[in-house]
């Protein structure tokens, strides 16, 4: 498989899990409706998981373009990889959550808050504070891409070994990190940790013919990207500073 496809096909699946579970659980008249937080973090990190067993022998499964500039800061992935990595992570996160919105489309329709019909694309802050809301994204990213850094099994030394996927047990532990971070750090923001993972879906929101829809929430959308990138460029510095 191409390792463009295989990035668009992982990003889509993750975004298909992760936006289906917050349908099931925001939206009217689902299975799932009010099931919490614990339900959708949980279904974040076992979509983090299939996205990765797909993936990652192709393309090692990155899924983030955080991840792909992290690892290139760091010197173990080749930066002319970078831009189409990231445009193929982007259009999966939309493909995958306008899927999950096709499936669900008869619960958005009877759903009347706009707020609701929003959250299964994009985050969006508990309480709206930029600075701490972009800080939040910061940390959060920060702790994914320097404990990825660190379990990939790759050295300075051996920069080819850098496959994040190889495999279930591979998977495993990317989906585990997901999930505590989730848990831990992710009621701020809703951690969104990926830029793709907000902006693919963000695209779609504003593109598709959703009953009732409010604003796709583009002045906030700066924080999803810039945070995240920033997080892993300090990550992969850290990675840097103190050696493998």
């Amino acid at each position: 498989m191409n390792s463009y496809i295989a990035e668009f096909i992982g990003t889509a699946l993750l975004l298909l899990m992760g936006s289906g579970v917050v349908a099931n659980v925001v939206l009217k008249q689902t299975k799932g409706n009010n099931s919490g937080w614990i339900v959708i973090t949980t279904a974040w990190a076992l979509g983090v998981f299939i996205g990765v067993v797909v993936a990652g022998p192709y393309s090692g499964a990155h899924l983030n373009p955080a991840v792909s500039v992290g690892l290139a800061i760091a010197g173990l992935f080749d930066w002319n990889l970078v831009p189409g990595y990231s445009l193929a992570q982007v259009l999966g996160g939309g493909f995958g959550a306008t899927i999950a919105w096709l499936m669900y489309k008869d619960h958005f329709d009877i759903t009347d808050d706009p707020s609701l019909k929003f959250a299964p694309f994009a985050t969006a802050p508990a309480i709206r504070n930029l600075s701490s809301n972009f800080l939040s994204e910061l940390v959060g990213t920060f702790v994914l891409i320097l404990v990825i850094l660190y379990s990939t099994g790759a050295t300075l030394e051996d920069p080819q070994n850098t496959p994040i996927g190889l495999g279930a047990l591979g998977a495993l532990p990317v989906a585990l990190l997901v999930w505590v971070i989730g848990l831990a750090l992710g009621g701020t923001t809703g951690y969104a940790i990926n830029p793709a993972r907000d902006l693919g879906p963000r695209i779609a929101h504003q593109l598709l013919p959703i009953r009732g829809k409010g604003s796709s929430d583009w002045s906030y959308s700066w924080v999803p990207i810039i945070g995240p990138l920033l997080g892993a460029a300090l990550a992969a510095s850290t990675f840097l500073f103190l050696g493998t």
